[in-house]
């Protein structure tokens, strides 16, 4: 399928939506399952295709590991090689080869792993050697903290199982702080202890983890777009499934940014349930420093509803499946809305919305699809690529025909 035609005739949206996993949780789960030779259960994996390809390859018995466009699969799986001692390269697709890898690359070498670059310094693909003493691995390392959580979690991930466990100095101020947070929180869950002893100084000492079976909570990235379709409605009612209101995930900040736009989220034991409230202001500013996921949403949201909003955090957008903030202007200019950076990494929206008429393209990245998608509530949109939503949401289509939206199939 080539493009598909999304509209809603009667632009009242009530659905009962059983979202898929988390994946950054699942994702967290699995290196530490395989780490402790499966001492516990993962109950509520994610269907998303990098999940997927994340328990693929941890079976992968071959030398090359292709990790296909999945960024977190690539960084998880090159920290938890070298932790496992095995000879490994690590490869992708083109995107994924022109995304650097060497804050994390460089940090295990200093550890004293041994990593080679097989092509361009700093990026995939990289070549894993096995060590013949393994016990020399050194147990502190220095990293920016404005850096990818990526990164940083891959190596938090084999902290306590590293012969001397693991102290990270960060040099800078931490951004994306909600996902460390979320993987200290997995480690702690499983008995894993750390210590920040100065605000810069993260210390996981060698410890055995003590098995707990684990239950992925439903993804709040995924969340986020029926959100925006609350918003977009003329009346909605939307119960989501195993969204939880103390939820370790940093998206969850979703709730806060809709309620600018009009959307109260009310919880119980199910999840969440999404209704209509007051729309609070023309303008605002939002930071998405620690949610860069939920940016396309709600950017694609204020431009449909003519907020003059102004953005930061978005730095990491660049480096994503594509660069996000070039595919949105170009997306959001068929839109009539030009989203311009004003000083740097700070972003503001301008223009008035007009419905597109073009086909709004992908960009082989899955949030482009999903992040326009809402947008059918105004008038009929055409998509390119549908098929993207596989790497994280892989039933969205169904889950929209399910909430009362028309999908036709264009070739």
């Amino acid at each position: 399928m080539n493009a598909i035609r999304l509209s809603h005739r009667t632009l009242e949206v009530s659905a009962d939506v059983h979202l898929p996993g988390s994946k950054s949780e699942s994702n967290r789960a699995l290196i530490l399952q395989a780490l402790s030779n499966h001492a516990f259960q993962v109950h509520n994996l994610s269907e998303a295709r990098d999940t997927q390809n994340l328990i693929f390859n941890l079976k992968n018995k071959d030398l090359v590991i292709d990790v296909l466009d999945a960024g977190t699969a690539m960084r998880f799986l090159t920290a938890y090689f070298c932790a496992s001692n095995q000879h490994k390269v690590l490869t992708g697709t083109q995107r994924m080869l022109d995304r650097p890898i060497a804050p994390l690359t460089e940090a295990l070498r200093g550890l004293g792993f041994s990593l080679e670059y097989k092509n361009k310094a700093g990026f995939a693909p990289i070549e894993i050697n096995p060590l013949t003493d393994f016990k020399k691995i050194g147990n502190t390392c220095t990293l920016p903290g404005n850096i990818s959580s990526q990164f940083i979690t891959a190596l938090l991930l084999i902290a306590p199982f590293l012969p001397k466990g693991l102290t990270i100095n960060f040099s800078t101020a931490i951004t994306s702080r909600p996902y460390i947070d979320m993987s200290l929180s997995m480690l702690r869950h499983l008995g894993i202890q750390h210590n920040w002893s100065t605000p810069e100084k993260l210390v996981i000492k060698p410890q055995p983890l003590i098995p707990a079976d684990i239950h992925v909570e439903s993804d709040w990235s995924s969340a986020g777009y029926w959100f925006s379709i609350a918003a977009l409605a003329e009346r909605s009612d939307i119960q989501l499934h195993g969204l939880k209101q103390d939820s370790m995930q940093g998206d969850s900040a979703i709730t806060k940014f809709a309620e600018q736009f009009g959307v109260k989220a009310s919880f119980d034991k199910s999840g969440a349930r999404l209704s209509k409230s007051v729309f609070l202001s023309n303008s605002c500013t939002m930071d998405f420093s620690d949610s860069p996921d939920l940016a396309q949403t709600i950017i694609v949201l204020a431009a449909a509803m003519n907020v003059r909003a102004k953005f930061t955090g978005l730095e990491s957008l660049r480096i994503k499946e594509t660069d996000r903030i070039k595919a949105l202007q170009n997306e959001l200019a068929k839109c009539g809305v030009q989203l311009n950076e004003f000083s740097p990494n700070q972003f503001e929206l301008s223009g008035n919305y007009t419905h597109p008429k073009e086909v709004i393209s992908t960009y082989h990245d899955h949030r482009m699809a999903m992040a326009f998608a809402p947008l059918s509530l105004l008038g009929p949109i055409t998509i390119e690529a549908p098929s993207v939503v596989e790497k994280s949401y892989p039933r969205f289509w169904q889950h929209l025909l399910a909430a009362g939206f028309s999908i036709e199939e264009m070739v």
